[in-house]
Parts: C-alpha cells; sequence; structure tokens
C-alpha cells in the first residue's frame, strides 16, 4: 500500500507543477495578488511530496522490497545497509526521482527564503521552477517509473554495480545532482527577469546566492567523483575527461563565469546580458548532461541508461527549454542596457576577462565531449577524442586564468592604473617565480609543467593573501591584523576560494609531471624498488566480505631498512552482479602517495601489480574542499545570503508585450 501512495504522490505532485507553471504567470500578467500568492503553497506542497515519493522508494530499498522492478534490478538482500540506500539513486529511475526532488527543493526553498522579492518576479520564478519539475516528473512517470511492480516477486535482487558500492559514490550523486540540478533556479530567475523585462543591481544580488550554493555543491560532488576514480578504479588516475565527467565539469565552469558576472551586474550594473545567457547556459549545460548520461547517444562508463525513447524526451526538454529562453532572450537582450561604464584596466575589465576564459574553456570541453558523435554522424567516422587533445586545448586558458586572478581581484572598479595596482602584489609574484625556479633547479629530465603549476599556484596562493592585507587598510601591522578579523566574510570567501584553486593547480601539476609508476609480475617475497621505496608482496589470500569475494594481497612498505606502512590491495568479485572490481591500497602522505593495485595471477606464479608513487596527490582535493569552505564563507556573508538591499527601487520597467 506504502508503494501506491509515493506513486501517487509523485502523480499528485505532478499536477500541482502544473498548476503553480501556469496560474502564477497568468496572475503577474494581470497583476492579480491572489494568483500571485499561490505559487508558494504550491511550491511547498509539491516539494513535500515529491520528499514523501522519496522516501517511500527509500524504504522499498531498505527493506528490500523486491515487488518493484527497480529494486530487483539494484539491489540484494546480503548488501551493506549504506549501498542499499545508495542504490535508491545509483539507478536511471531513481536518480531522476532525486533530480526532481531536487528541482523542488530549491523551488521551495525559493519560496520560503524569497521574501525580499518583489511579488511579480517571484511569482514568475516560482512557476518557470515549476514548469521545469512539471517536464521531468512527466518524463519519470511516463518512460522511467520507480513504482514499476513486477507480477512475480523474485526471493532475491541481482544487485547494485559494484563499482557503485563505494562510499564515495553513495554520496557523490546527492552533492553533484544540489549542484547542476541547482542551477536550474538561476535559469528561473533569469527567464523571469526577461519575461518582466527588468535586470538591475537588485537582481544581481538575488541570483548570487543561489548560484554559489549550487557551484558550492558541484564543487564537492565532482572533487568526491574524481576521488573515486583515484582509488577504486586502480589505474592511478583523477580525471579521464570522460564525456559524463565533462557533463558535471561544464556547468562548474560555466557557473564560477556566472558567479564573477553577477558581481558586476551587482556592483556596477554592467553586463546584463551575459550574465543572463550565463544563467541560461549554465542550466542548459546541466540538460545535456542528463541527456548524455541517459540517452545512450554516447558510451561511458557513467551512463544510467541505454534508451533511445527517453533521450528522445529528454531531447525535446532540452530543446523546449533552451530554444524557449534563448529565444526570449534575442528579444529582451537588446533592452538590456548597461548603466556601468568602465576602463580597460579596471575590476570589471578583468571579471569580463574571467568570463571570456571561463566560458571558451567550457566551449573547448564541449566541442571535445561531442566531437566523435558529430563525426560519425557528418562523416561516418569513428573517433576518439581524449586527455592529450583536452590537455592541449583547455590547459592555456587556466594557465591564463591564473595569472590574472589575483592582479583582477585588487584592482579598482571603474578604472586603474596597472603600475600603481599591481606594485602590492610584486612580492607575491617574486615569490611565486623564485618558487617555480627552485623546483626548475631541483628536478632532472622532466617537464616544465612542475615548475610552472607551482609558480601559479603560489601565485594564486599568495595572491589571495596579498588582497586580503590590503582590505585591511593602511594603518600599522597590529590594526591591520585587527581589521583582517572584521573583514566581511565574503571577502574572506573570495581569497580563500582563489587558494583553494592555487592548492589544486599545483596537486594537479605535481601529479602529472612527478608521477612515478612500475608494473611488473611480483613473486611472493620479491622485493623491488621506486623512488627510493622498496615494496614486497608478501602475500596473497582470499577473504569473503558481505557480498564478495576478494583476493588480498599483503604488501611491506620499506625505506631503507624500516618498514614504514603495510598495504593491502585487493581484487574483489561480486557473485551476485558477476564484476569484478580493483580496490587500490594508498599509503597517504601530505607530500606523496604510495598506491598500490594487485592484478591477476600468472602463469608463472606471480602477480600482477601496479605501484605508484603520487606527488602531492591529496592536494587535488585539499584545494577542492578549500574551494568549497571559500564558497561557504561567501555564503555565510549575511550580504550574500538575505541579498541586501533587495527591497530597493528597482527603476523603470522596460514595455510589456502587448496582450
Amino acid at each position: 500500500m506504502v508503494i501506491e501512495l509515493g506513486h501517487f504522490a509523485l502523480a499528485l505532485a505532478f499536477a500541482i507543477a502544473l498548476v503553480q507553471a501556469i496560474v502564477p504567470l497568468i496572475g503577474a500578467h494581470k497583476g492579480w495578488s491572489g494568483w500571485m500568492a499561490m505559487a508558494e503553497p504550491a511550491a511547498m506542497a509539491q516539494f513535500l511530496l515529491t520528499a514523501f515519493s522519496f522516501g517511500v522508494l527509500t524504504y522499498a530499498f531498505v527493506v528490500s522490497d523486491f515487488s518493484l522492478r527497480v529494486v530487483v534490478e539494484n539491489s540484494h538482500t546480503l548488501k551493506p545497509m549504506l549501498y542499499k540506500v545508495s542504490g535508491v539513486w545509483g539507478n536511471h529511475e531513481g536518480s531522476m526521482l532525486l533530480w526532481v526532488l531536487i528541482v523542488a527543493l530549491y523551488g521551495a526553498l525559493a519560496a520560503w527564503f524569497g521574501g525580499g522579492l518583489p511579488p511579480t518576479l517571484k511569482a514568475r520564478v516560482l512557476a518557470v521552477q515549476a514548469a521545469i519539475g512539471a517536464a521531468f516528473y512527466a518524463f519519470i512517470l511516463f518512460t522511467s517509473n520507480p513504482f514499476d511492480r513486477l507480477a512475480e516477486a523474485p526471493f532475491d535482487g541481482q544487485d547494485l554495480n559494484p563499482l557503485l558500492q563505494d562510499p564515495g559514490l553513495a554520496f557523490h550523486p546527492p552533492f553533484l545532482y544540489l549542484g547542476y540540478v541547482g542551477l536550474s533556479i538561476c535559469f528561473s530567475f533569469a527567464v523571469a527577469a526577461l519575461i518582466e523585462g527588468r535586470v538591475d543591481a537588485a537582481w544581481g544580488r538575488w541570483v548570487r546566492p543561489w548560484t554559489l550554493a549550487a557551484w558550492i555543491c558541484l564543487t564537492v560532488g565532482i572533487a568526491l567523483g574524481s576521488w573515486w576514480a583515484y582509488y577504486e578504479l586502480g589505474w592511478g588516475g583523477f580525471w579521464f575527461w570522460d564525456p559524463v565527467e565533462n557533463a558535471s565539469f561544464m556547468p562548474w565552469l560555466i557557473a564560477a563565469a556566472l558567479l564573477h558576472s553577477a558581481i558586476v551586474v551587482e556592483k556596477r550594473e554592467a553586463l546584463k546580458s551575459w550574465t543572463i545567457l550565463l544563467s541560461i547556459i549554465a542550466f542548459g549545460f546541466s540538460l545535456v548532461g542528463a541527456f548524455i548520461t541517459r540517452s545512450g547517444i554516447i558510451t561511458s562508463v557513467h551512463a544510467f541508461a541505454n534508451d533511445p525513447e527517453r533521450g528522445v524526451f529528454l531531447l525535446m526538454i532540452l530543446l523546449v527549454f533552451m530554444g524557449g529562453a534563448l529565444t526570449l532572450f534575442s528579444v529582451r537582450a537588446s533592452a538590456m542596457q548597461a548603466k556601468g561604464v568602465f576602463g580597460t584596466v579596471s575590476r570589471e575589465s578583468a571579471l569580463v576577462f574571467n568570463n571570456i576564459l571561463l566560458a571558451v574553456a567550457a566551449l573547448v570541453v564541449f566541442v571535445g565531449t561531442i566531437w566523435p558523435l558529430v563525426a560519425e554522424m557528418a562523416f561516418d567516422r569513428k573517433l576518439s577524442v581524449g586527455a592529450p587533445f583536452f590537455n592541449m586545448a583547455f590547459t592555456p586558458f587556466m594557465v591564463v586564468l591564473a595569472i590574472l586572478l589575483p592582479l583582477g581581484s585588487i584592482l579598482p572598479w571603474k578604472r586603474a592604473r596597472l603600475a600603481r595596482a599591481a606594485g602590492p602584489v610584486l612580492p607575491a609574484l617574486v615569490l611565486a617565480v623564485a618558487l617555480g625556479a627552485l623546483v626548475w633547479a631541483m628536478q632532472t629530465g622532466h617537464s616544465a609543467l612542475g615548475p610552472i603549476g607551482v609558480a601559479l599556484g603560489a601565485w594564486l596562493i599568495a595572491g589571495s593573501a596579498v588582497d586580503l592585507w590590503l582590505r585591511a587598510g593602511r594603518a600599522g601591522t597590529a590594526a591591520r591584523l585587527g581589521r583582517l578579523t572584521r573583514l566581511p566574510r565574503a571577502d574572506w570567501g573570495k581569497a580563500v576560494a582563489h587558494a583553494g584553486l592555487g592548492i589544486t593547480m599545483i596537486g594537479i601539476s605535481a601529479m602529472l609531471a612527478w608521477n612515478q609508476e612500475d608494473i611488473r609480475v611480483a613473486q611472493i617475497g620479491e622485493r623491488y624498488d621506486l623512488g627510493g621505496y622498496g615494496f614486497q608482496l608478501d602475500r596473497v589470500q582470499k577473504l569473503e566480505g558481505p557480498n564478495y569475494i576478494s583476493t588480498t594481497a599483503t604488501m611491506s612498505v620499506w625505506r631503507g631498512d624500516k618498514q614504514i606502512a603495510e598495504m593491502h590491495p585487493e581484487k574483489r568479485v561480486y557473485p551476485v552482479a558477476g564484476m569484478p572490481t580493483t580496490e587500490a591500497a594508498i599509503d597517504g602522505g601530505f607530500l606523496r602517495d604510495l598506491y598500490v593495485a594487485i592484478g591477476d595471477p600468472q602463469q608463472d606464479g606471480g602477480w600482477a601489480v601496479r605501484t605508484y608513487i603520487k606527488p602531492f596527490a591529496n592536494w587535488i582535493w585539499m584545494g577542492a574542499i578549500v574551494m568549497a569552505l571559500g564558497g561557504l564563507l561567501s555564503l555565510s556573508d549575511r550580504r550574500v545570503r538575505v541579498a541586501a538591499g533587495a527591497r530597493k527601487d528597482r527603476g523603470p520597467v522596460l514595455p510589456q508585450p502587448a496582450e
């Protein structure tokens, strides 16, 4: 009975979403306050119904209700409880229910915390958000029903994909969805502003916290996915430039550009059209990601489904929302006049360059991702675009961005003198160049990637520190230190996020430049050396887990005559799913990771073993955590969180279209 209630709640949420998408829009157009006011209770009801439906599906997985098709295909009675719960979103149907739950969540949050919004804008934002939800409710109910019953329930399920039975993958999808599905609210703000016909500083303040919240979640989600790929897949890498990885990375880049662009709208009332366009494109890339992962049009290890019928439905959603928004943008863009005038050298110009670099970088990733599809359709050629292309085409934009960020952060608004503004950051530049030169001198036989990455990372970190120091005023050191504690948290958040990017850049460049690798057949008791460490395969044994059989190796690690670690890489086989997985053993450290993966037994009695030394590997994810913390600091600033000044007069209204 409870399953039917969950299904009914989902259908009722769909009906409410349809009403919410229509009635408040009419009310805003006619000026009928009663019709506009119904948007708030509708948004809350829609969220509560969807949350109940999601809770019912979770209950079905927890109690192993094998009368549901989705539970049979993605669960098993022996599976640990964490993976029973994560199995809810580890499949196509459940993940789409999570998707629409997050759309409803952001709509409810906009209703709860949108007290400072003008009634007409608020009604339109909630209506557009409901329209997005309605499209995906229809997609779920008509093509991907998670509450589909089986005529005869089997005794047990087919188990979840073993690659997904991991703590990193248990939390990765929810954070990722909170990020790129959360960009739907930025899209709703943009479309509502276009319908209303006005974009001003207040609108920039309103859209910033939503963008920031989505960007923080997306940062955490991408970092968790990268971390999982690093230790779970056994190949020693952290990013494969897989199409689905790219599908989450492109919205992250555009959201970062949107954050910076919204600042210009808020502070100077410039870049209005561009900021609206970024809001549309950011969610557009999220829809592209949904299409890629669920249509089967591009092959990926991360794909949820391979169903052309579902792909056509998602393509129609993409075309309707993107086509409609861009058409509306083309009609309204000319009327969004920029008020702020700024010079070539100014903070506005720096933010424009920042936006261009991020947008073009996202375009490069997009072209590389879809080019194999284009080549096959247009030229009947099967091509593969891999890491060499992305590294060559994408990296230069990030290098230029890293060079510009510290300087752009300290430039004054409107106009500046470059020589005068650059003076305070010269010590940071000297430090960065000195560190790069030191690394260059210490390394032998390596590429310039390591020294350049260290120099850029140091430049970002030191530049962030200089930015904070300058914001503390021109008083003595003691007074400045006191003022640092009283700086707005948004200033601290910006500096911390930029420093986090610097930490990640150091980690990526060091890991790629100085990675050491050894692939061999190791005999029991044999010791071999790599990078000053000795590795010895002591024994290999069979062990049983809760729902898998493990081949576990014991390897001792030596530094000279002293044993410093014991590592236990595994090969697991999940009998129900019939799939093997690799569980790498990692001895982590601040400056390096020792990484060992065990392979298959060999005819001569030995075992295939892959051994890596990964310099600064943890700095990659440490930097991502620091970036997310910087975003949280900014979001905790009351001026950002409550959109200060939202009740101010918003200027003249553009002419409304004729009825």
